[in-house]
């Protein structure tokens, strides 16, 4: 089975990260979106990818070459960008003519699902997550038999919780190839854009059969909140947890989880938990938790919780020499 993962996106939500990278190449967890996604795709056994970039995309071209080289990689390129459906139907001549089907994946998402089951797993599938407030999101409605009987994008009156998490296997890919060609030749638009998910109503009109697959978590990484959120679970893994010393740090507090970068100089510190650190950065006098630090950057006389700061960047907080005297109060807040 190919995966398709499409890397299009702008990524407004995460600016200032984003003006000179892709959001799928923000860090996170001691690697990108993008490597976290590729890997776990690898460990599932897929060997074949398709890329569909646009802004930015010759970083992710670079990306891909350099980390991944015996990858077997294509890549579309999706100008203007219209949609998901439309970055897919661009790249529908790479996955068509496959008999195994075709696996999609959004390049800004990480997801928490067996995926050897799903893969394993008879028929098309969609992963899906009960959510709070599902108008923000492509819903599922299940009918009889656990089957879909409807999907729908970001419906103004909700009729199901369960939303669609980025995370798509279908079977006939030749049928999903003329679902997309149907949506663009109909000029069929939802929110102004061209959906995979009329597509995939389209199909299930036909009488496609669709089941659905929970997550156990999923992270729309879009967003600096569910980054963090991301970057801690992702660090909650065994080799992130287990204690070590850290002799090259002399003062500095390590409280797992922690990923750290090798040539990182840290000293008179306290790091941890759930804080990712890139290579070669400097942090001195600071005390730092549940954030994510970029490669060749420097943080001194810092308190910083729930942060991100990108690569190359450089943070000095305040340095106090007090005399305090007696009943004296000082308040920095």
């Amino acid at each position: 089975m190919k995966a398709v993962i499409p890397v299009a996106g702008i990524g407004t939500r995460l600016r200032p990260h984003t003006h000179t990278q892709p959001k799928s190449l923000v860090p996170v967890a001691g690697n990108t979106i993008l490597g976290h996604i590729i890997d776990r795709l690898l460990g599932a056994g897929l060997t074949e990818f398709v890329f569909i970039v646009g802004y930015l995309g010759d970083k992710i071209v670079e990306y891909v070459r350099q980390q991944y080289p015996a990858l077997q990689a294509q890549f579309v390129v999706q100008e203007p960008r219209e949609g998901l459906g439309h970055a897919l139907w661009l790249a529908r001549d790479t996955f068509r003519h496959d008999p195994d089907g075709v696996l999609i994946l959004l390049g800004d998402t990480i997801v928490d699902v067996d995926l050897p089951a799903l893969l394993a797993t008879p028929g098309s599938v969609l992963a899906v997550k009960e959510v709070k407030k599902p108008s923000m999101f492509g819903l599922v409605e299940i009918g009889a038999g656990g089957r879909v009987s409807k999907v729908v994008e970001k419906p103004r009156i909700p009729k199901s919780n369960f939303a669609m998490v980025g995370l798509y296997k279908l079977v006939d890919a030749e049928n999903l190839a003329q679902a997309l060609e149907w949506l663009m030749q109909t000029e069929l638009r939802t929110h102004e854009e061209y959906q995979l998910t009329d597509a995939l109503m389209h199909l299930i009109a036909q009488g496609e059969v669709m089941t659905t697959c929970p997550v156990d978590n999923w992270f729309d990484c879009g967003r600096k909140e569910t980054l963090l959120e991301a970057n801690a679970r992702l660090l909650n893994r065994p080799e992130f947890l287990a204690p070590r010393a850290y002799p090259e740090f002399p003062g500095a507090v390590i409280i797992p989880p922690v990923s750290i970068g090798p040539g990182c100089q840290i000293s008179h510190s306290i790091i941890g938990p759930n804080v990712a650190i890139g290579e070669k950065t400097i942090i001195t006098n600071t005390i730092l938790s549940d954030s994510i630090i970029g490669s060749y950057s420097e943080l001194r006389s810092a308190v910083m919780h729930d942060c991100i700061v990108g690569s190359d960047a450089s943070f000095r907080g305040l340095n106090h020499s007090l005399n305090i005297g007696d009943n004296t109060e000082i308040d920095y807040s």
